[in-house]
């Protein structure tokens, strides 16, 4: 399932500069999270990597966006090949 960000954001930046898929962009006043991009950082990460950087534990899974390991496996392809 892909993640997103909820009001608890700061707006620090940590998490935008660690995504290996530019999937966090800046909003307002809080960060979001493209669930179409984001996956989990499978394929490049063992672990989401924002979430180890992340100061108030603002970002948490997105029940409207439940995918498998396979789903989030494929995606990581797709953008790989720039699809």
């Amino acid at each position: 399932m892909a993640l997103m960000i909820n009001n608890e954001c700061i707006a620090c930046d940590a998490c935008a500069e660690e995504c290996p898929n530019g999937a966090i962009e800046e909003g307002d006043p809080t960060y979001n999270i493209d669930p179409d991009i984001c996956t989990e950082c499978v394929g490049s990460y063992d672990e989401p990597s924002c979430l180890s950087v992340c100061p108030v534990d603002a970002i948490v899974p997105d029940p409207d966006n439940i995918e498998s390991i396979e789903e989030l496996k494929y995606k990581f392809e797709l953008l790989q090949r720039g699809e």
